[in-house]
């Protein structure tokens, strides 16, 4: 059941290389998938994700994952592949083999485009040179990459396993192995965190001028060693504190040339990240592996979050289907919802256009009363085609998109 390509060279998968086949007629898709393996689970982690099981497991796990892709086939026809994202957990934890595996069979199923974005997920000291110039071999050209903070006492609150030393190694090795795509995750609002070590995290990542930045606000998530810790939450910064936060990220990052083109989200032009905003702009992905999550057609639906019954079921020689899913039928009040609050989130807003073809009503109709309180509060703009919300109604973001709840 197990395929693999032959040895990785520069004669085999150069980097965005696919295979067109009748592209004029087939519908985008995105691609989603999950490896939940890390080194060690953080402490405000509540992703399906969990400390890597014995090598066994994760073959096995790799195998299944093959086979779920593979089952895809007759659906696969339809469409071309725009975007990949392996997230995690850690995937960069498996072995370069290993990604090659799970590449190469994406690649014998799916219609990938020749430009497709495919971006992987590391944390430092996960990778080494010759696994990064596999990656590039094999076709990934963005890499995302967790440091979270700077200060070594923040980095020991939540849990991370490195230090700014082991991170900044890595970046010189992505840099070297010819990377020039690569997103830095950074968060706000950590347990002892002040405005301050929060500007010198920011300055540093910015002396490397990568690509793109994803700054987010730390959340206390159910079921994660943070929540309903005092000692945690009784060092968390004031909502002014982290307003200061969020207002500099945005100036700092917009005087060095970065757009904000999203709530969380910066990068230079040209470097945005097409994957994400194929969730944000309602568009359809299909999430394999573990837990992923599925938008096709209208329906959602997901995998199961058992690893042991995940990998029994597509590891059984006589599995010819894919797993029974109970799938979820959007309704339209719904649809409007999610259109609406997702794609608020981004700079440039939605459209007035797209919202009457997709709902056969101008968005007036629908949320005139919404869209007049927000504009005479400015907070929202409404220009031509697009609604958006205004530097200050993106402060207040959680609070307008509420209303947007029918």
């Amino acid at each position: 059941m197990v395929k693999c390509c032959p040895n990785i060279s520069d004669e085999t998968i150069k980097p965005g290389l696919g295979i067109r086949r009748d592209t004029d007629v087939k519908k985008e898709i995105s691609l989603y998938i999950h490896i939940p393996f890390c080194v060690n689970k953080c402490n405000y982690c509540d992703f399906l994700s969990f400390p890597a099981c014995t090598g066994t497991c994760k073959a096995a796990y790799i195998n299944a994952l093959q086979r779920e892709m593979e089952l895809y086939a007759k659906e696969a026809d339809q469409y071309r592949v725009v975007s990949v994202y392996i997230g995690g957990g850690t995937p960069s934890i498996l072995s370069l083999e290993q990604i090659e595996m799970l590449m190469y069979t994406l690649r014998e199923v799916w219609d990938v485009d020749a430009d497709a974005e495919i971006t992987i997920e590391m944390n430092p000291g996960t990778a080494d040179q010759m696994k990064l110039l596999g990656y590039r071999q094999l076709g990934i050209n963005r890499i995302s990459m967790g440091l979270q903070t700077t200060n070594k006492e923040e980095l020991a609150c939540l849990g991370r396993i490195y230090n700014y030393d082991h991170f900044y190694i890595a970046w010189k090795m992505l840099r070297e192995a010819g990377f020039d795509n690569i997103n830095i995750d950074i968060m706000m609002g950590l347990p002892g965190q002040t405005f301050q070590s929060y500007q010198k995290t920011l300055s540093k990542v910015l002396s490397l001028r990568p690509e793109h930045v994803s700054a987010y606000s730390l959340i206390i998530e159910e079921n994660t060693p943070f929540y309903n810790n005092p000692a945690v939450l009784s060092q968390l910064p004031d909502e002014e504190t982290e307003r200061m936060m969020y207002t500099f990220t945005k100036n700092f990052l917009e005087g060095y040339g970065y757009c904000q083109y999203e709530i969380s989200n910066y990068a230079v032009e040209g470097r945005e990240c097409r994957h994400n905003i194929v969730y944000w702009e309602d568009r359809s992905y299909l999430g394999l592996g573990l837990g992923a999550s599925s938008y096709m057609s209208g329906n959602r639906f997901t995998n199961t979050a058992d690893l042991e019954y995940y990998i029994q079921y597509y590891n059984d020689e006589k599995c010819v289907s894919l797993m029974p899913l109970e799938k979820t039928v959007i309704d339209t009040k719904t649809h409007m919802e999610e259109f609406m609050f997702l794609g608020l989130r981004m700079m440039q807003g939605v459209s007035r256009q797209r919202f009457k073809s997709l709902f056969g009503k101008d968005i007036y109709d629908v949320y005139g009363t919404v869209l007049n309180k927000y504009e005479g509060m400015e907070l929202l703009t409404v220009s031509g085609d697009s609604v958006s919300l205004t530097a200050q109604g993106v402060s207040l973001s959680n609070i307008i998109m509420a209303d947007f709840l029918l």
